[in-house]
């Protein structure tokens, strides 16, 4: 765009916002992805190992980076959300305008080149290893849900971090979908439609129904968006990790990390690099933990009074007859491809 050009367009834009108040929308790109010598240096400067672990809403992320992060030398917080919440780490730099300032000729830092990529590795690099120097950890990563971006969240990660570790851990989609209900229920009942929250305030003065199989706690939209939301995440989460990190992708099963949560954690940490020697004991002692008890049973005592934490199962008592229906409908394949139905029979 030359001189005159930049002048109209800026003259038009003026002209579009004294006579209708709207600004026009920013032109957009798509930021380049790092290259393999930007990520050498970048590690020269930020040697930390780096993971990201992602997972549908409620299926055991925060208790997976609660355990991985017990680990001296892992560091593990959680909901940056670089990969899997918009406007994402890329869209920092996603206008055209940061791209003509970045890759500008006369700009003798750029090598010739667009800054984009290693400024958004660079940040996301000082980010994770400021703190994980605090703990003395020499690898880190981040949890964050992906249930808004599914598996765009791993190739997002994948133009910033190609030399980074995926790790993805799949819940029963029932379960899924009966525990991030709740979720919303206790967190957001500011945002639940009048329907919902009508839901929501019968439950809690009389739940003996729900758990009786003869109200439902979903509305039929609500029960649809949720459990198609579960299958696409899980299948192209899985999908997009495997075709682009391999044996840098780790997958864990939340039903093993209840069953087997030494032998889980512990080949995590082999995966992450990391000795997981003379560490069971403290393993098993936070399995023991519930960190959220106190405070959810401050905010919403009476939805949570009768709900176990971390039940498995407890969808065969809290989906209706017609839930289960709509629930095969959409989910049924899936739930029999990742083994958690034999059959449609349930």
């Amino acid at each position: 765009m030359n001189l005159l050009q930049r002048i109209i367009h800026r003259l038009r834009r003026t002209l579009r916002v004294l006579f209708t108040g709207q600004v026009a929308p920013r032109p957009t790109r798509v930021v380049p992805a790092i290259t393999a010598e930007e990520v050498a240096e970048a590690r020269e400067f930020f040697p930390m190992d780096k993971f990201f672990i992602f997972g549908h809403a409620r299926s055991g992320t925060t208790l997976l980076a609660r355990l991985v992060r017990l680990h001296p030398e892992v560091h593990c917080n959680w909901q940056a959300h670089f990969f899997s919440r918009e406007p994402l780490l890329s869209g920092m730099l996603a206008e055209q305008r940061f791209a003509d300032w970045l890759a500008r000729r006369s700009n003798r830092w750029n090598r010739g080149g667009d800054l984009s990529p290693v400024a958004l590795r660079a940040m996301a690099d000082f980010i994770l290893e400021r703190d994980a120097r605090r703990e003395g950890a020499r690898i880190v990563g981040d949890k964050s849900p992906n249930v808004l971006t599914n598996g765009d969240a791993v190739r997002e990660m994948a133009r910033v971090y190609p030399d980074g570790k995926v790790v993805f851990i799949v819940r029963d989609g029932r379960d899924t979908l009966i525990s991030h209900r709740f979720q919303n229920f206790i967190d957001g009942p500011q945002f639940l439609p009048a329907q919902d929250l009508a839901i929501r305030d019968d439950f809690a003065r009389d739940p003996a129904p729900y758990f009786a199989g003869e109200k439902s706690l979903f509305t039929e939209r609500a029960l649809r968006r949720m459990i198609t939301g579960w299958v696409e995440n899980v299948v192209d989460t899985d999908a997009a990790a495997r075709e682009l990190y391999g044996d840098h992708y780790h997958l864990v099963r939340y039903d093993a990390l209840l069953d087997q949560p030494w032998e889980t954690i512990a080949a995590l940490w082999r995966f992450l690099g990391a000795d997981p020697a003379g560490l069971q004991p403290i393993v098993e002692a936070e399995m023991n933990q519930n960190p959220d008890a106190a405070w959810q049973q401050e905010k919403a005592g009476e939805l949570v009074a009768n709900l176990e934490r971390g039940k498995r199962g407890s969808w065969r008592e809290l989906l209706t007859a017609r839930d289960k229906a709509i629930v095969k409908e959409i989910a049924g394949q899936t739930l029999i491809d990742w083994g958690y139905a034999e059959d449609r029979s349930w």
